[in-house]
């Protein structure tokens, strides 16, 4: 398959992807994902998906493994210098692929889950799926106010786990109540101590803005409350170092066997 090579910094496709590259949430507009550098375009050849372009720099384009040139619908080879152009990085990567917005699944009421309530900041929400993916939560539901999931920042601090999980965004809270699973949330002064609980699983992780925490329309659905004891002192964790630790133990209970029964209310 031959390449398109650009040359040109007014050539409207090069505007196209700055667009996808640089807004967080063009990919709305446009139904299509900016996936920059080899490790994120690995993990998507790896699940399957096809990209629709593969943009290659003119200096890696000779050195280019075979698997990743000829995969794609449509290949371009751009000026190194056009290229750093189209980056949202401080050292843009070599290769990209663009591929098509996966279509927004439904939401599977009895799937193992993790309820994102407005958490804003595209590394916190990265780092999420990140842990989720990791400890068996394959299904994350992101409530209206959430970053956008398919933001190029959102791709970066996930790492490849977009495409071992069921993303779920721009949800009403309402569309919880279509769950059969348990609700877990978190809270830094209530609830019980995390170790000391019999964790449902499956269940629903809830976590909250990192300001304001889970709203109170979600903290009205939770069937268990827990804290994270910090014997250190702090006020608060950071809600994607919240969210790895009750997913870990979650994934531990499973793991040993613990009683999966959902607590009374």
């Amino acid at each position: 398959m031959s390449a398109i090579h650009i040359t040109s910094r007014d050539n409207a496709l090069l505007k196209e992807l700055r667009r996808l590259s640089q807004d967080g949430t063009a990919y709305r507009k446009r139904g299509q994902v900016w996936l920059e550098g080899d490790h994120l375009c690995r993990a998507a050849l790896a699940r399957g998906v096809q990209p629709a372009i593969a943009v290659f720099s003119e200096s890696f384009w000779p050195l280019a493994p075979v698997q990743w040139t000829q995969v794609a619908i449509k290949t371009i080879v751009i000026a190194d210098v056009l290229l750093s152009g189209i980056s949202a990085l401080e050292s843009p990567a070599r290769m990209a692929f663009v591929i098509d917005l996966p279509a927004t699944p439904a939401l599977v009421p009895d799937a193992a889950s993790v309820i994102l309530d407005r958490v804003q900041d595209a590394g916190n929400v990265g780092s999420i799926l990140r842990s989720a993916a990791a400890f068996g939560f394959g299904q994350i539901i992101a409530l209206k106010g959430t970053a956008a999931l398919w933001s190029p920042k959102v791709l970066r601090a996930g790492m490849g786990a977009h495409f071992a999980l069921r993303l779920v965004e721009g949800v009403e809270p309402d569309a919880l109540d279509a769950l059969t699973v348990p609700v877990v949330v978190t809270s830094s002064h209530t609830g019980s101590a995390l170790q000391e609980q019999k964790l449902p699983m499956p269940c629903a992780w809830a976590l909250g803005h990192e300001g304001q925490g889970v709203g109170a329309a979600l903290m009205a659905r939770a069937s268990l409350s827990v804290r994270i004891e910090q014997p250190g002192g702090e006020e608060s964790l950071n809600v994607a170092a919240a969210a790895a630790i009750c997913l870990h133990a979650s994934a531990v209970a499973a793991a040993s066997g613990q009683p999966h029964a959902a607590p009374q209310l």
